[in-house]
């Protein structure tokens, strides 16, 4: 599914994992990072963001696949890593995207015009499994629905 080796997808998760120490967390104490690798093999990195007023929370994987949409390079997304779990605890939970951010990168995926690899790991990177976007948002909608061709850098 993914022409990354095994070191590519290493440092791609311990750039998620370094993303996770800056997750700003104060009221769910539930740190996550991503990590977005380009084509060129550039990594962008975000972390979750809450807020007081929890509805204005940002997600670690929306942080970086908009970060990586402000530079311009949407389209050139080749795989996404996300590591998370509770500040302070030695759980060892694998977590998956959320639906928001499922549906994030199902638009990444059309605009980019190939399957993205997820990876999702604990924290630890003891365990990692590897996701298509179909896997985790079944019949997903997106811009083909809505009669969109996505137009490509050259």
């Amino acid at each position: 599914m993914t022409n990354e080796r095994d070191s590519d997808v290493d440092i791609l998760i311990a750039s998620a994992r370094g993303a996770m120490a800056n997750a700003h967390a104060p009221y769910s104490r539930f740190a996550v990072g991503a990590a977005v690798r380009l084509t060129d093999g550039s990594i962008v990195t975000g972390c979750n963001f809450e807020n007081a007023s929890y509805g204005l929370s940002l997600c670690a994987e929306t942080v970086a696949l908009a970060t990586v949409n402000a530079q311009g390079r949407f389209a050139d997304i080749v795989s996404v890593a996300v590591v998370g779990g509770a500040m302070d605890a030695s759980d060892e939970a694998l977590v998956t995207p959320c639906g928001r951010c499922r549906q994030v990168m199902n638009e990444a995926e059309q605009m980019a015009g190939r399957v993205l690899a997820i990876y999702c790991a604990t924290p630890s990177g003891s365990r990692i499994t590897q996701y298509r976007v179909a896997d985790l948002l079944p019949h997903a909608f997106g811009p083909a629905d809505l009669g969109i061709t996505p137009i490509r850098n050259s």
